[in-house]
């Protein structure tokens, strides 16, 4: 998927709600889109860029602009909750082989 894409990473937007991801866009809004558009809240759904060929402590990186959500207490294009940044790399263990 990566070399299809952008050479060196995928980007994903997880639903840590459903444990379920959308992957491989060209935008994290795409991604975005399509899991609201099957039934996911937006609160749920944070971006991130995965690089495959990195060793697992360096593969995730949580930087997305629809992370930014004031509302929610996140101000940044990162994931600043620790447990919300936990259930993400749980739903990707579970999704993605190391």
């Amino acid at each position: 998927m990566a070399e299809d894409g952008f050479g060196e990473l995928v980007k994903a937007v997880v639903d840590v709600e459903r444990e379920i991801m959308a992957a491989g866009g060209e935008l994290h809004a795409d991604e975005e889109a399509l899991l609201l558009e099957q039934g996911s809240e937006q609160r749920h759904l944070w971006g991130i860029n995965i690089y495959p060929a990195l060793p697992p402590p360096d593969r995730i990186e949580f930087d997305s602009l629809i992370n930014i959500r004031p509302a929610q207490g996140n101000r940044s294009r990162g994931v600043g909750d620790p447990e919300t940044r936990a259930g993400i790399l749980r739903v990707l263990e579970r999704l993605i082989e190391s």
